[in-house]
């Protein structure tokens, strides 16, 4: 097999890193904190819409210091949807509390509210009602939040937005980030801005953010020698970082079109073919396209989604599978799961194609014509 020469979601320089990088670095300001980080946190805030952000340095990261403020424990659950990155509900696990996976909606490929309803209603009846729900807006599409908060609230669990994948994704004409009592964003390599590693916290609850800030560095308290009356963590993300961001996010809504031109090419060239659907987009909201995306239906295709990704390498081109299922993964088996038929379905036919900034028009049919060979049906 060639190794890729088009990678799946590539980082793109594109403005203006390396002149806030020089800038950052003159100024002597390398620490984990500095201007840069103040701006980033400030600027992406405005962004969504909310009053406080913590740049931390992973998604992962964003998730925990949420879920820490909750004060979960053995025997607290948390719903999460089945189909997604295992960082979603990683720290729930470091809190020693227990994930409870549900599927997700054919139409929107995010949790599906009717089994969140009934997860929340059978737990209540138990005695011992669910916590929080990880919502995950998934490649880049947001959940159907108005259903979400209403039954969550309902049944009084906490909702925290794992919005890793969905930096400027909107919700019925709103930012994703700003519906839930917190949401975590992602500037991993492969998002659709980066930081190379890092994450944000954002919420419109000062005191919950400022918590989160003393957690973050450690735990330190007011004194002047290093004292600690609770547990804290390294997570800070460092001002060089930061500045990097900040270039990064001036360029978000140029990457969106980007990838929204890539989306709309693959679904016009590729779903005329036998057995082969693109990622839906639903109706309440506008997706960031971080990830174009289809399912193969091998019967009606002729060959399965393993054998396009193979193909598609061979003529050095990486894509890559949809997240396998939470509750098909080894370590998480004893788990509880609710559902399961859609995820299971949009695993076995699912291939993220290439969606990088950088990806070219030329790039783009080529990918398209690896496709169209590998198609054996009858048309």
């Amino acid at each position: 097999m060639a190794s890729p020469k088009v990678y799946l979601s590539p980082p793109s320089l594109a403005g203006n890193e390396r002149a806030y990088l020089e800038q950052a670095l003159a100024s002597n300001w390398i620490a984990p904190v500095g201007p840069a980080l103040d701006a980033f946190e400030a600027r992406l805030a405005e962004r969504i819409g909310v009053k406080a952000a913590l740049a931390v340095c992973s998604g992962t990261a964003a998730i925990h210091l949420a879920l820490r403020d909750l004060k979960l424990g053995p025997g607290d659950e948390v719903v999460c949807p089945t189909l997604t990155f295992c960082a979603s509900v990683n720290p729930v696990c470091y809190e020693q509390a227990s994930p409870v996976f549900l599927d997700v909606d054919p139409h929107t490929w995010c949790l599906d509210p009717n089994l969140l309803e009934e997860e929340l209603q059978s737990a209540a009846a138990t005695g011992k009602p669910v916590k929080a729900v990880i919502t995950v807006d998934i490649l880049g599409q947001s959940c159907d939040y108005d259903a979400i908060l209403d039954i969550a609230g309902r049944y009084g669990a906490v909702v925290i937005d794992d919005a890793a994948e969905a930096l400027g994704a909107m919700y019925r004409g709103q930012p994703v980030g700003r519906q839930a009592a917190a949401a975590a964003f992602s500037f991993n390599g492969n998002k659709i801005i980066t930081t190379s590693g890092g994450g944000m916290l954002v919420s419109d609850d000062e005191d919950f953010i400022a918590r989160a800030r003393h957690l973050s560095t450690q735990a330190r308290d007011p004194a002047p020698h290093y004292q600690h009356s609770k547990i804290g963590f390294n997570y800070r993300l460092s001002n060089l970082l930061a500045a990097v961001g900040l270039a990064q996010l001036e360029t978000l809504d140029a990457r969106i079109a980007t990838r929204r031109g890539h989306f709309e090419f693959y679904r016009k060239e590729l779903t005329p073919l036998p057995g082969v659907t693109m990622f839906p987009v639903a109706e309440y909201g506008s997706p960031n396209y971080w990830l174009s995306t289809a399912l193969i239906d091998a019967a009606a295709f002729g060959a399965t989604n393993d054998d396009v990704r193979r193909s598609l390498a061979a003529a050095g081109f990486e894509s890559r599978p949809v997240w396998k299922p939470l509750h098909l993964q080894p370590v998480f088996a004893h788990c509880r799961y609710r559902g399961a038929v859609v995820a299971e379905r949009i695993f076995e036919r699912g291939l993220c194609l290439p969606s990088g900034d950088s990806l070219t028009p030329q790039q783009r049919k080529e990918i398209v014509d690896v496709i169209r060979e590998c198609c054996r049906a009858a048309v």
